[in-house]
């Protein structure tokens, strides 16, 4: 699997604000929900409707023995310009690949240290590519990005959060789509194991 990291954690960069809600949501549904105090609330997330692969990801990474919770995610048809960038990242051709899938997951680490540690989190960002990097993905692809976060859930804690973002192409917008689930799967297992926290 291609898998790459970098940061955006400038003064004008975004700042993942957890808990969050949309003000453009007239509704209310569209706000953070914790799914590790409430996993059955996954039934109200419309991306987990349309994508159960996306549910069995974020059922997992809320797990009570998952290192991290999420706070954001959202799963998509790639456009055009997403298509190109993924096709010359893998070194694939249009005829092979016409069609890509992709997702985001923000995920923020429960260990406060590690939270607190932009330090720690680019060493966990240096292992995370280095251990996905072999997984048997050859049409997919991770990157991982730093973000500042703010987290007030039972009192305010600075310190940092990682988007994930999985890709996939494939010969067709279904084979995209089981090749984006393939590699959300093995990602999560990754994140999942012992291997990470071990270094």
């Amino acid at each position: 699997m291609l898998s790459d990291w970098s940061a955006e954690c400038s003064s004008d960069d975004p700042v993942l604000v957890v808990p969050w809600s949309d003000p453009s949501d007239p509704s209310g549904n569209r706000r953070f929900i914790d799914l590790r105090e409430n996993p059955y609330d996954l039934d109200h997330l419309p991306e987990v409707e349309q994508h159960p692969p996306l549910m069995h990801a974020l059922r997992a990474l809320n797990a009570p023995r998952s290192a991290v919770f999420t706070a954001k995610c959202d799963a998509w048809l790639l456009n055009a310009e997403e298509l190109d960038n993924l096709r010359a990242n893998l070194d694939v051709s249009s005829d092979d690949a016409p069609a890509g899938f992709g997702s985001y997951i923000d995920i923020l680490w429960r260990e406060r240290s590690l939270f607190a540690s932009y330090h720690q989190m680019e060493q966990m960002m240096h292992r995370l590519t280095r251990h996905s990097s072999p997984l048997d993905q050859p049409y997919a692809m991770l990157d991982c990005v730093i973000r500042p976060a703010l987290v007030d859930l039972t009192g305010p804690q600075e310190g940092f959060a990682v988007s994930l973002y999985i890709k996939a192409v494939g010969h067709e917008s279904q084979t995209a789509e089981q090749n984006w689930a393939s590699a959300l799967d093995a990602v999560v297992a990754l994140l999942r194991s012992k291997d990470l926290a071990l270094g």
